[in-house]
């Protein structure tokens, strides 16, 4: 187990739909990213998480802290008004008062996150510093925080400091219990910052230096330790919490389900999907992408309601002559009779689109033109590919997607997301690069979405014929401002071989074509 890592695509698809279910908000995007501290940007809906490997210990335990990281972000973004910095300790101050605000009412919501989140508490405890490795008055800001989540300090402060600490404590566990029984949000918990402010005597815009997961190289923590540790913070929490077993906090059984599935899913990734095969073709890479941008829910749910027929397997379909009898129909002079048909769609695609930049204007329109055809297509279980071109530091480049073998998710529109409009259109060597790995697989419809006139089009001519003799039937559809310019374009691509070509000015019934030509195939 302590050999597989888990990769970060498989890692975000999980942690998006596990925050999106616990802060109940559809429109959250996760990010992994390698940076000094998580970040919750409550106006954005976005989380920004460390790589696994920030964390300390095997992959089940980093998996688990990972988790419960995220479910506290998740509860900020459902309970809190505000996250300030850290930098300063106001904000500092304030976070860590919401920190435990915010922990009380998402427990009482999920009651099986308690031995999650004393998991977590045992490696905060291993992570935070001594006390007598900081200097000045932000020692004893570090103090406070340890002593008002943990229970405890690691190293040593004056006498006068802990008596400070420990009276600034009592004022924020009353604040905090007062806040979640009169049902107070973060504002009015800011109220009471100033107050442990002056408890502990500091300066409110006091610079508080940032730490993260660390503990010291070559420090290794036993089994035998670590449930010490953790049975030391059950026992501070017990009023919170109850009686719990350390042992059985530390095995984690609860989820290791869940994180054997991720495994399961590493494993099938490796071997398959983002893998590929032909020389040129390249994935994107970045995770911290927010791709709820290019997701039009209203013309996907138009979509899945016009085409839910082909799901079932059948459709409705006006005859001269058959078993049911439309009044309305026939009294608007149309084909009176209703009958069922049926619908078999076996049909495998593969869709390029181009991502030249005359596309720019309408980049976005564009993208959730195309995501709402892949999200109808994956609704409709049809097997489709999807490639995208464009052009980076002057080099043509073919990106993957979505493989075939890969569901459609989130992880896929992170990828169509972050694929920007440059460059001119080099149709065919686009084509030479796809041509290996298409021969192979051989889809039954090769379809391009384009809107500009290739660079080489007597080489583009040659790549379409090749396509057809492997008995691929070579569709393009040519998107242009407005109508005339798109039938001009579209009649441009008739003349280099494809077997079929259709015009879309408006970028919205970009879905619908392509459905109707695998309506027809």
């Amino acid at each position: 187990m302590q050999s597989l890592h888990l990769r970060n695509d498989t890692l975000l698809e999980i942690g998006t739909f596990l925050v999106r279910r616990w802060s109940e908000k559809q429109k959250i995007t996760v990010g992994i990213s390698d940076q000094q501290e998580i970040q919750t940007k409550l106006k954005e809906n976005k989380v920004v998480m460390f790589p696994l490997d920030r964390f300390y210990g095997i992959d089940f335990q980093k998996y688990r802290q990972f988790r419960t990281v995220l479910w506290y972000e998740a509860m900020r973004l459902k309970h809190s008004s505000k996250i300030l910095s850290n930098d300063h300790a106001f904000g500092f101050l304030l976070n860590t008062l919401e920190t435990r605000r915010i922990e009380s009412i998402g427990r009482k919501e999920w009651r099986g996150m308690d031995e999650e989140i004393i998991f977590n508490y045992g490696f905060a405890w291993l992570y935070r510093p001594l006390l007598n490795s900081l200097y000045g008055k932000s020692r004893i800001v570090e103090g406070f925080s340890q002593y008002f989540l943990l229970g405890d300090i690691k190293g040593e402060v004056t006498p006068g400091s802990f008596e400070k600490i420990k009276k600034a404590v009592e004022v924020a566990n009353e604040a905090v219990k007062q806040a979640v029984n009169n049902n107070y949000n973060t504002d009015w918990l800011e109220t009471k910052v100033s107050e442990i402010i002056k408890i502990l005597e500091i300066d409110p815009l006091l610079t508080i230096p940032i730490s993260i997961p660390k503990i010291s190289s070559g420090i290794a923590i036993s089994d035998s330790d670590f449930i010490k540790t953790i049975g030391k913070i059950t026992k501070f929490r017990e009023s919170d919490f109850g009686e719990l077993d350390p042992k059985r906090i530390t095995d984690g059984k609860s989820v290791f389900e869940e994180f054997k599935v991720l495994l399961q899913e590493t494993r099938k990734n490796e071997n398959r999907g983002l893998s590929t095969e032909s020389i040129g073709i390249s994935i994107p890479a970045l995770t911290n992408v927010d791709e709820t941008r290019i997701y039009d829910e209203d013309l996907i749910s138009n979509l899945k309601a016009k085409f839910k027929e082909w799901k079932t397997g059948w459709k409705e379909q006006h005859v001269i002559a058959g078993d049911e009898f439309d009044e309305e129909t026939y009294l608007e002079g149309h084909k009176p009779f209703l009958t069922d048909q049926k619908i078999s769609i076996k049909t495998k695609i593969v869709i390029l689109l181009d991502h030249s930049s005359s596309i720019t204007n309408e980049e976005l329109q564009y993208k959730k033109a195309t995501l709402a055809l892949c999200e109808v297509l994956s609704f409709l279980k049809i097997k489709f590919t999807v490639y995208a071109f464009n052009t980076e530091q002057k080099q043509v480049i073919c990106w993957l997607v979505k493989p075939e073998n890969a569901k459609w998710n989130n992880l896929a529109a992170k990828r169509l997301a972050q694929i920007k409009t440059n460059g001119g259109t080099p149709l065919a060597e686009v084509y030479s690069i796809m041509f290996p790995g298409l021969r192979s697989k051989k889809p039954d419809i090769f379809l391009t979405l384009t809107d500009g006139e290739p660079s080489d089009p007597d080489a583009v001519r040659s790549m379409v014929t090749s396509f057809k003799l492997l008995g691929i039937r070579m569709v393009a559809i040519g998107v242009g401002p407005d109508t005339t310019a798109a039938t001009i374009i579209a009649n441009n691509l008739k003349r280099l071989g494809y077997e079929s070509t259709l015009a879309v000015s408006r970028l919205n019934d970009i879905p619908n074509r392509v459905l109707n030509v695998l309506g027809r195939s």
